[in-house]
């Protein structure tokens, strides 16, 4: 996938924003907040980039560019840390009731959602993961639990996908409690969901399958951009790092060690960029994005690694990010599952 003049400006603009508006001090300020995001930064991205609207069809009140553009908004959030709803609500969410096909929804919910004013979460797991649904149907009354929701707690609409399709629920409604989640990564909130007897609005029923695939995708594309400035990082602290009388950078053995994690980086975004690309375009291939799920996993982990590694002692210290994308990084690992290892190709 070459991205077109076009997008490469989205790209660039968003990561001006952020460069602005999401240093460390702003991504802290987030993580102590209640909601775990800095929401002026959301309000900005919404009202003067149009992020949450990127995806959303015209005819429902958004920009209709396309799920690509999305993703490299996804992709240069991950560069910061910032959490905001964009891959929970504008991604995950919006791709949810666009694959449930329904009009009369998607008139309904997605002019908010384009404008930033409504957030959605994607209630799915069961307590094993995402192989399985934490909810069930009976009539039209939602029971059980969904695990692992992303901005789960403070939500306009919860979708909620079970073995009988997607269901909408009002944040607000009856028989809904919601419980914060103590995890390993700071910088992301998940939460339980549990619904007793709640009244729930059928919507339809997406193709699981497909929504798997794009929220692997978006994974990815978090990855690929949190492996490139950890990258970036490490060769920064390098250049200005002194160790007997010269920079560590200009020492051979380190060298080879950074240039083992450009590689890294550049493989995992080849790969995430053609899945993505398969994805928009209607002919993924399974194993691609199979392939560039497991790939981004194993990239940002050695990254990682090498980046708290040659940070040393400073790496492990809260003022610094190290340890917030070491964390991030094991987290992703996680997110809406895994591909078996190994990938199996038909004869």
């Amino acid at each position: 996938m070459s991205l077109t003049a076009e997008q490469q400006e989205l790209a660039a603009t968003v990561r001006a924003v952020l460069t602005k508006h999401a240093d460390n001090a702003a991504v802290r300020r987030g993580l102590e907040s209640e909601r775990g995001y800095d929401e002026q930064l959301w309000k900005l991205l919404c009202e003067q980039v149009g992020v949450a609207a990127l995806a959303i069809p015209e005819e429902f009140g958004g920009i209709g560019v396309g799920l690509v553009e999305s993703l490299l908004v996804v992709e240069e959030l991950g560069r910061t840390l910032a959490a905001p709803p964009m891959l929970g609500s504008a991604v995950l969410g919006v791709q949810a009731l666009l694959l449930a096909g329904n009009t009369e929804a998607n008139e309904r919910l997605l002019p908010e959602v384009a404008e930033g004013a409504r957030t959605l979460a994607l209630c799915w797991a069961g307590p094993r993961g995402w192989d399985s649904f934490g909810v069930t149907v009976a009539g039209e009354k939602l029971s059980g639990s969904a695990h692992y929701v992303l901005d789960g707690v403070h939500a306009d609409t919860l979708l909620v996908l079970t073995a009988d399709g997607l269901f909408e629920v009002d944040g607000a409604a009856a028989g809904v409690t919601r419980t914060a989640l103590v995890t390993q990564d700071p910088t992301r909130k998940l939460a339980r969901i549990d619904f007793d007897s709640v009244d729930a609005r059928p919507v339809g029923t997406p193709n699981v399958t497909r929504l798997r695939e794009i929220a692997w995708a978006a994974v990815v594309a978090e990855q690929i951009g949190a492996a490139e400035q950890c990258l970036d990082l490490t060769v920064e602290y390098t250049k200005s790092r002194v160790q007997f009388g010269r920079p560590i950078g200009s020492f051979q053995a380190l060298k080879h060690r950074m240039a083992d994690m450009y590689v890294l980086v550049e493989s995992a975004r080849s790969l995430g960029y053609l899945a993505i690309a398969g994805l928009a375009e209607g002919g993924l291939d399974p194993i691609d994005i199979q392939a560039a799920r497991l790939h981004a996993i194993d990239a940002l982990n050695a990254v990682v690694a090498e980046t708290v590694q040659m940070h040393g002692g400073i790496a492990i210290t809260w003022e610094h990010d190290a340890h917030l994308f070491f964390k991030r990084a094991h987290a992703d690992t996680q997110l809406f599952g895994t591909p078996a290892r190994p990938l199996a190709r038909p004869a």
